[in-house]
C-alpha cells in the first residue's frame, strides 16, 4: 500500500475507545441500555462493537498481506502473530495482582476476545493468501448458510429439536459445554465460544472484501452499495435466523459489516476524500490498538481485583470517591467515570503517537 487509509486507522481507534468505555462504566448496577449488550436476540450500539474490530482485522489483512509472497516465511509470521494475541488472551483470563499470580486453573476461562481475534487473524490469512475474492465469497456464503442450518435443524442424538434460543439445545452452547466445561464466561454459554468462531470469521473475510473495493475502486459508491447490500441481506435472514452476539448468528455477521462499511465510508468521504480533519485523536489509538486495549483490560482487571479498603476495591473507591456522590444521576456518574477512563487512554495513545512508539503484536 501507497499510503495508510486514514479512514482505517480512526475507525479502528474509536472501536477501541467504545471497547473500553462499555468495559469500565463506574457501576454495573447503573449504565444506559445503549451500552450493555442485547440480553439475547436484538442488536444494541455495543454488539457492534468487536465484530467491527474482527472487520478491520481483515481490512488490515488485505494491505498487510497483498504483496507479501506465498512462502513459509510469511506463513510463519502470521502463525506467530496469532499465538501472541492468543497468548495474550490467556494470561489476561489468568493473572491476578496478588500472589497466587494464577487463578484456579480447573475453572478459567480458556475463550476470550484476544483468543477469538487469533484464531480469526490466522485462519483468514491464510485464506487470504491462498484464495480470490470469489473464494473468499463463496467461503463465507458456506459458512454462513452451513451454520444457520446446522444450529436450525440437526437434531439433537435424543431427537431434540435445536433452538437459536439460550437453552442446553442450542447446539453453539451445547458443543461449549461439553468442550470447555466450566471453562467458559457463563455457566450455560460463552460468547467467544468454539463453533461461534466460524461465522466470526467471515466478519474478517468480509473486512477483507472491503478492503479490495478501498484499494480498487476510486468512487466511494461502492462501499454504499456494499453497506446497503450487507443490511438488507441481514435483516431479511434475521427472519430465518435472529440477529444474536452471543452465538454470532449470520445474520449478525452480516448487519453488523454492513453498519461497520456504512461507517467506514462516511467517514472515508471526510478523510480520504474531502481530506478534512475528522477524529484524528482516534487515529493515535488505532495505531497502537491491541497495546491499548490489552493495557485497558489489564489495569481494569487490577484494579477490580485490588482492595483498598474492606468494601473498595481501587476501582469502586475511585467511583465512589470522584464521581458517585454529586449531583448526577448514577447513569450519567457511571458513564463520566467510563469516559474518564476511554480519555487517559486516548491520551495515552496521543502520546505513543507522538513518540513514534508502535508496538506491534
Amino acid at each position: 500500500m501507497k499510503k495508510r487509509i486514514e479512514a482505517v486507522d480512526i475507525l479502528r481507534g474509536f472501536t477501541i475507545a467504545a471497547m473500553i468505555l462499555v468495559n469500565t462504566p463506574g457501576t454495573w448496577n447503573h449504565v444506559y441500555p445503549p451500552l450493555l449488550h442485547a440480553q439475547w436476540h436484538g442488536l444494541t450500539p455495543t454488539d457492534l462493537i468487536f465484530p467491527f474490530f474482527l472487520f478491520i482485522v481483515g481490512i488490515s489483512i488485505y494491505f498487510a498481506y497483498k504483496s507479501k509472497p506465498n512462502t513459509k516465511s510469511t506463513y510463519k509470521k502470521i502463525i506467530i502473530r496469532s499465538l501472541k494475541l492468543i497468548g495474550l488472551g490467556l494470561v489476561l483470563n489468568l493473572f491476578l495482582p496478588y500472589i497466587p499470580f494464577f487463578e484456579d486453573l480447573e475453572t478459567v476461562r480458556l475463550p476470550g476476545v484476544l483468543q477469538r481475534i487469533g484464531v480469526v487473524f490466522l485462519v483468514t490469512a491464510i485464506l487470504y493468501m491462498n484464495c480470490n475474492w470469489k473464494k473468499l465469497i463463496g467461503i463465507g456464503v458456506i459458512i454462513l448458510l452451513v451454520y444457520w442450518l446446522f444450529l436450525g435443524f440437526i437434531p439433537f442424538a435424543d431427537g431434540t429439536v435445536p433452538t437459536f434460543d439460550r437453552a442446553p439445545n442450542n447446539w453453539a452452547n451445547y458443543i461449549d459445554l461439553n468442550v470447555l466445561g466450566k471453562h467458559t464466561w457463563q455457566p450455560d454459554y460463552d460468547p467467544e465460544g468454539i463453533i461461534s468462531t466460524l461465522p466470526a470469521i467471515v466478519s474478517c473475510i468480509l473486512g477483507v472484501l472491503i478492503a479490495k473495493l478501498l484499494d480498487g475502486f476510486a468512487q466511494v459508491k461502492w462501499l454504499f452499495l456494499a453497506a446497503f447490500w450487507l443490511l438488507v441481506s441481514g435483516y431479511g435472514f434475521h427472519v430465518l435466523f435472529p440477529i444474536n452476539k452471543a452465538i454470532w448468528s449470520s445474520s449478525f455477521v452480516l448487519v453488523t459489516s454492513g453498519w461497520g462499511t456504512l461507517i467506514l465510508a462516511i467517514i472515508y468521504c471526510f478523510t480520504d476524500v474531502l481530506r478534512l480533519k475528522f477524529g484524528t485523536i482516534f487515529k493515535y489509538v488505532g495505531m497502537n490498538a491491541i497495546t491499548i486495549y490489552f493495557l485497558s483490560s489489564f489495569i481494569s482487571k487490577c484494579f477490580y481485583l485490588t482492595k483498598v479498603e474492606e468494601n473498595h476495591n481501587i476501582h469502586s473507591y475511585l467511583y465512589d470517591s470522584l464521581f458517585e456522590h454529586t449531583f448526577l444521576t448514577n447513569e450519567m456518574s457511571s458513564l463520566l467515570y467510563a469516559l474518564s477512563v476511554v480519555f487517559f487512554y486516548m491520551m495515552l495513545g496521543y502520546f505513543m503517537y507522538k513518540r513514534k512508539v508502535f508496538i506491534k503484536v
